[in-house]
């Protein structure tokens, strides 16, 4: 990418939303995710076998952290969706921990929708993502494993 590239360098952008998370013990004090619940999702690339980390806007469903695969509406899963169909075991870093995770991805019908609309009643510009989209967004909840 060239300095007259209009495109956002989203790899700087994650750079820099993971140091922030890091530095103030997993809140986000500026930018798009200010206010927000964002944890830090490690998985292993389902290709590449690469260490990944992808911050991502949670919610809690008791005990289990709950993400949502939006990718703000896009066509297509993000990315760190399909290393977690792959390879379930992740790392989370939330609230200030660290801990191993076990993601279920398996979650449909009412199961989904209410982990869904739970999100929602949080985060209520994800409502508009699903209005961008064919596919159903999927729900994972991540359960703390050891």
């Amino acid at each position: 990418m060239t300095s007259n590239d209009p495109r956002p360098d989203y790899a700087a952008f994650t750079r820099a939303l993971i140091e922030e998370h890091r530095a103030n013990g997993g809140k986000l004090l500026h930018g798009p995710f200010k206010d927000r619940s964002v944890l830090l999702l490690h998985t292993v690339g389902a290709k590449t076998g690469e260490a990944r980390i992808a911050p991502v806007v949670f919610s809690r469903d008791g005990d289990r952290y709950v993400v949502v695969a939006s990718k703000s509406g896009a066509p297509t899963n993000p990315g760190w969706y399909a290393n977690i169909v792959a390879n379930p075991e992740v790392t989370v870093e939330a609230e200030g921990h660290t801990f191993k995770a076990r993601a279920h991805v398996e979650a449909e019908g009412p199961e989904r929708d209410r982990l869904w609309n739970a999100h929602k009643v949080l985060y209520p510009n994800f409502a508009e993502y699903e209005t961008k989209t064919t596919r159903v967004i999927p729900a994972i909840s991540l359960e703390r494993i050891g």
